[in-house]
């Protein structure tokens, strides 16, 4: 039945007086309605459906590691790269890193001592991998040449837990490079005053052939002569040879109460320092950090009783809670550079949130100001903390594991663990 109908009969049958006009008005009123509903129950429809969206996948962010997993120090690097992604498992496990996105850590080898295949591998992580940071290098040689050509043309921010060569101060990086292990321009000259301290007068010194070795002897011999001492000899070695007797000779011909070795753990420095035992002609050595680890006890037949040196190390509150991090997630925490890593992994973390972005120039240009005062101080652990209160634009003062704090060419004062060998063990003697 029509509507004109329905109004016809109505008219017609009703007993009281009826005003065709406004009922039709109402009926026509009610139909129009009926039909809005009709239209606005589709309209709801379709905006339900459009919000039934398939859940967000938040692009991973990548996140470059480069380190000597060959060479000279690769016993240290498979600890000092676990505490780097230690690090970066721990801000993506929060959520709270740029909305929720993830980091995948990508590795690749530096070799500590081949600039072309360190720089070869850097490129690779930067154009085939598309990392947005790299955490690394660790030998300075290589981290020069990897921050000259491929870093720093490609507008990527690395920070190095372990390059400590004091040329590294002055390189052109256009503010991409930092590093969280201090220079051993300082190194040099504690170990000088160290060696003094402990009535040592006359040393004969020997570095291996790099950027790291130069640097550090150079510091050492000057900072030396400087309180008085004296350095017979201080001559240059290749890593990696079979034979050092020539250079073990030489020093033995100039003599001194210890021999000085600048040199890697894993090549170099213990094929000084063996026929240096065996012929007699030191039985007391000067180490610094590239020495430093459990493998020189293995390398090294003989006693290394009374030889001292320094490492990278506090004994800061930072310090201790890492120690007990790193251990539940078996790290070896007693080895150098470890939890300079971590921090050199946690400043590129904090410094892309305070940008807000995974753009590297935006990552270099945030990264003073999380590493420094002012803000709330952010410990290992707390790197979700530290996120959060950045994501409500809070400062924050990262301190770390190694009691961060960067200057304006983005490295470290830091401090030093003295030891001294016993029981084939390091001892620490104390922090400087």
């Amino acid at each position: 039945m029509t509507c004109r109908q329905q109004v016809w009969i109505y008219a017609v049958s009703s007993e009281k007086t009826l005003d065709v006009r406004k009922f039709l008005t109402r009926l026509l009123l009610k139909r129009e309605k009926m039909m809005r509903n009709k239209f606005f129950k589709k309209v709801v429809m379709m905006i339900a459906g459009s919000l039934i969206l398939p859940t967000v996948a938040f692009a991973d962010i990548k996140m470059g590691i480069i380190l000597g997993f060959t060479g000279p120090i690769e016993s240290l690097t498979a600890d000092m790269a676990g505490s780097a992604e230690l690090a970066f498992k721990e801000a993506s496990d929060s959520g709270n890193l740029l909305g929720g996105e993830k980091i995948i850590p990508v590795r690749a080898d530096s070799t500590c001592i081949d600039a072309a295949a360190a720089t070869a591998a850097a490129e690779r992580l930067v154009t085939a991998e598309k990392v947005v940071g790299i955490m690394g290098a660790d030998c300075s040689g290589v981290t020069i040449a990897v921050a000259n050509n491929v870093a720093v043309p490609n507008g990527i921010p690395m920070v190095s837990p372990s390059a400590t060569s004091p040329a590294l101060s002055t390189i052109s990086d256009n503010g991409y490079f930092f590093r969280t292990a201090p220079s051993d321009a300082r190194q040099g000259q504690l170990l000088a005053k160290i060696t003094m301290s402990r009535g040592i007068k006359s040393v004969a010194v020997t570095y291996v052939n790099s950027d790291y070795g130069k640097g550090l002897s150079d510091s050492f011999v000057n900072a030396f002569k400087n309180l008085g001492g004296e350095i017979t000899v201080a001559i240059p070695a290749e890593s990696g040879k079979a034979d050092y007797s020539a250079e073990v000779a030489t020093l033995d011909s100039a003599g001194g109460e210890a021999l000085a070795v600048f040199s890697y753990v894993d090549q170099g420095g213990p094929g000084i320092i063996q026929p240096a035992i065996d012929s007699g002609a030191f039985d007391r050595f000067i180490l610094a950090d590239g020495m430093f680890g459990d493998r020189l006890h293995t390398n090294v037949d003989g006693d290394l009783t009374g030889s001292f040196g320094t490492v990278p190390g506090s004994a800061s509150n930072g310090a201790e809670l890492f120690k007990k991090i790193a251990s539940g997630s078996g790290i070896n925490n007693n080895g150098p550079f470890i939890g300079e890593s971590y921090d050199a992994a946690a400043l590129l973390v904090l410094a892309m949130q305070r940008a807000r972005s995974t753009n590297g120039g935006s990552i270099k240009d945030n990264l003073l100001a999380v590493a420094n005062a002012p803000g709330t101080k952010i410990l290992p652990g707390e790197l979700s903390k530290g996120l959060s209160i950045l994501n409500g634009g809070g400062p924050i003062d990262y301190v770390g594991a190694t009691s961060v704090e960067l200057n304006g060419v983005g490295e470290t004062f830091g401090s030093y663990r003295e030891f001294e060998i016993a029981d084939k063990s390091f001892k620490t003697i104390r922090f400087h």
